[in-house]
């Protein structure tokens, strides 16, 4: 397996002056030495899991920009791709250096969850961002509802990569409202935004595609945003409402979202 050429170059022939980009170097660096030493084919999982953290670094970085730069009409939509495509990289590359075992055990649950967030998260930023300039959307309201799909469709995959805790698997839990959580398959606070996320986008996706061209797909391929939308919700507010009351965590825009959805 070879390093990616174009982030090699990337990174020797542009300035580092971010704490990632220098990570990214320094673990570049090792992998470069790792190879030498002739380690890859005895511990693939681990070449692998670093490279990862390269791309997340380096990408995380791009991201940034883009999002400090109020993703730029001319320049984003290519941007973007390439940012998907290295994010997708890792989980490519272990399925087909490791066809016999399954990616999360090659990358780790962590390292997944986090490539699948990333590139929901990307494209949650980038409609957002859409969803203010209402020209624009008139113009390109598929290639919006293109992107809401996608970026739901990541944020979903991250929210499938832990299987939900059953209670009754021989799990035992003393604090119920942990194993209210792990029986909702909610693992962190990430978990927890990744459902808001999905619900704002399903609400943008419900409010543009029912005056849309057939062009988007074809309609048995789209997601059931209202349904998606409302169930992830509910659970959404049933969290914070619950075992998370008093901890910071906001309903109001939520239950708008559901009322209108519903």
């Amino acid at each position: 397996m070879n390093v990616h050429v174009g982030l090699l170059a990337w990174m020797y022939y542009k300035n580092i002056d971010d704490d990632y980009l220098q990570n990214a170097s320094a673990i570049l660096d090792k992998l470069k030495s790792y190879y030498r030493q002739g380690g890859e084919s005895s511990n693939l999982s681990k070449v692998l899991q670093d490279y990862t953290q390269v791309i997340l670094d380096i990408t995380f970085y791009e991201e940034n920009k883009l999002v400090d730069q109020e993703f730029p009409e001319d320049c984003s939509p290519f941007k973007i791709q390439q940012l998907l495509q290295d994010l997708t990289e890792p989980e490519v590359l272990a399925g087909r250096l490791a066809p016999a075992q399954e990616v999360q055990s090659v990358l780790g649950l962590e390292l997944l969850e986090c490539l699948y967030w990333r590139r929901g998260a990307l494209l949650y930023m980038y409609c957002h961002t859409l969803h203010q300039r209402k020209q624009w959307i008139k113009k390109n309201k598929d290639t919006f509802l293109k992107c809401i799909q996608e970026g739901v469709r990541y944020l979903m995959r991250m929210l499938q990569v832990r299987n939900s805790v059953k209670l009754n698997d021989g799990v035992v839990l003393h604090d119920t409202a942990t194993a209210s959580f792990l029986s909702e398959g909610i693992f962190s606070d990430t978990h927890l935004l990744t459902m808001m996320y999905i619900g704002e986008m399903c609400f943008w996706a419900v409010k543009y595609e029912d005056c849309s061209a057939d062009t988007m797909d074809r309609k048995e391929d789209r997601l059931q945003f209202r349904d998606i939308g409302t169930q992830i919700l509910n659970k959404y507010v049933l969290a914070c409402e619950g075992p998370l009351q008093g901890q910071g965590w906001n309903t109001e825009n939520a239950k708008e979202i559901l009322s209108i959805l519903q």
